[in-house]
């Protein structure tokens, strides 16, 4: 059974982090960006600040007892010249900062990406120094290697967006339950942002009304999605961040500890089936224990236990555009089980680099061409793509067939071109297709000014 009602009061009782902390969080952080506004040497190059991680994709959880929870964010500095030739200056002098100062001394300690502050026994906030350079490259800095990093907080930011809207706002519920689960239960190891991407890229944009309707739907179809993905790479593949090409996360993990999930993987992926499956409201309830611990218990109250299905019928409905077609309208059932990533570059635009990722902007204007590629599909040939195109507001109302929708098929580049036309929000989606079924697929958003 789904007991929805549990799962509500499960996540706002036991699992999500307090608004009490999260206020708390909020001050601590603009403490800490006053310091450095008051130092003599940060504060002519302070351009900032940006919440990053969990914090801001909104996935923080309460901490295990007697534990610390933590939050980063970005302190975006100006270039300085003199400095990066030895990115860990950067470091170094946000670090002696904080050391200069009275309230934050004896707290401070230096981390290979970060300088950390630490507040006994509660949390800890990283402050993660960030430039964009003269070339439009945004970094962070690797102490122990003395260089820059690539990075993209706002593009990761804005993928998980899209990612959690196409699961109707379940995934970052689901990625909660799995920080949980890997907190609590200490049966598997993996970084925040490691998980984040791979439940992250097992979100489909195929038939989302029902896939991801509710919570314990959403985490049965991803995690038994993830499981089939884990076992077709029994090494551990490259994990690239999904917002900036090129740039990995395996040297946050090891192959033992990918090997130790995937088993973990399978464990809690056939629970939750069994649980999600059980007619028996105790049996059912018996096997989310299991799962979650005795903490997954009875809601407090019975209003409690309707706002699930309040929240559900309370979805937005998507209206069709009149030539507008769905891949499974096509008879292709859902497999799942592959991964296909889609990446969009633009032309340049004053400010941008030649082929800036169009994650990396907030909008694009009209008049601009848009690149979108497979950049990653890990699904063996042959197998055919299949593309949709689908605009919406008024601008592309206005106009006869401006609203798109149809399902067009791949030249055999594994790309395709559009340029901007319409104000408001639109998407691009790839499918590939194999033996009459959908293995991967992936969605980009594009916001037109």
């Amino acid at each position: 059974m789904k007991l929805l009602g549990y799962f509500d009061g499960f996540l706002t009782d036991v699992v999500n982090l307090n608004q009490t902390r999260l206020d708390l969080l909020d001050a601590r952080v603009q403490a800490i960006v006053s310091s450095l506004e008051r130092d003599s040497v940060i504060k002519p190059l302070l351009q900032g600040h940006v919440p990053q991680g969990s914090w801001a994709h909104r996935t923080i959880i309460r901490p295990v007892e007697n534990r610390e929870f933590d939050a980063d964010f970005l302190l975006t500095l100006t270039e300085v010249e003199g400095w990066s030739a030895s990115p860990k200056i950067y470091l170094q002098q946000v670090r002696a900062a904080f050391r200069r100062s009275a309230t934050y001394a004896d707290m401070v300690r230096r981390k290979n990406r970060c300088v950390r502050i630490g507040y006994s026994g509660d949390c800890h906030v990283d402050v993660v120094p960030h430039l964009i350079l003269k070339d439009g490259r945004q970094v962070i800095v690797n102490y122990a290697e003395d260089k820059f990093e690539d990075t993209n907080p706002e593009g990761f930011t804005a993928w998980m967006r899209e990612k959690d809207g196409l699961a109707n706002g379940n995934l970052r519920k689901v990625i909660r339950l799995m920080k949980y689960i890997r907190n609590f239960k200490e049966t598997f190891s993996i970084p925040s942002v490691i998980l984040t991407t791979l439940l992250g890229e097992r979100v489909q944009p195929f038939d989302e009304a029902n896939r991801y309707s509710d919570v314990p739907t959403t985490l049965l179809n991803l995690m038994n999605d993830l499981d089939a993905w884990l076992k077709l790479n029994p090494d551990m593949p490259l994990l690239e961040d999904p917002s900036c090409p090129g740039t990995s996360f395996n040297h946050r993990w090891t192959q033992a500890r990918y090997e130790n999930f995937g088993k973990w993987t399978t464990f809690y992926a056939a629970r939750i089936t069994e649980a999600y499956a059980q007619p028996d409201k105790a049996a059912s309830l018996a096997t989310w224990q299991q799962i979650f611990g005795p903490e997954f218990t009875q809601p407090v109250t019975k209003a409690m236990a309707t706002t699930a299905l309040t929240q559900r019928s309370a979805m937005p409905t998507v209206d069709r555009a009149p030539l507008e077609e769905f891949i499974e309208d096509r008879g292709y059932a859902f497999a799942g089980g592959y991964k296909l990533r889609l990446d969009c570059t633009v032309d340049r635009r004053p400010g941008f680099r030649d082929g800036a990722h169009l994650r990396s902007m907030p909008w694009v204007d009209k008049g601009r061409v848009l690149q979108f590629r497979i950049t990653s599909c890990d699904v063996p040939r042959p197998y055919q793509v299949w593309w949709k195109v689908r605009n919406s507001g008024p601008d592309a109302a206005s106009v006869p067939g401006g609203l798109r929708g149809q399902l067009l098929a791949d030249d055999g580049s594994g790309s395709r071109t559009e340029t901007t036309r319409y104000r408001g929000r639109h998407y691009v989606e790839a499918y590939i297709v194999k033996a009459g079924q959908v293995v991967a697929s992936d969605h980009h958003d594009v916001v037109i000014r």
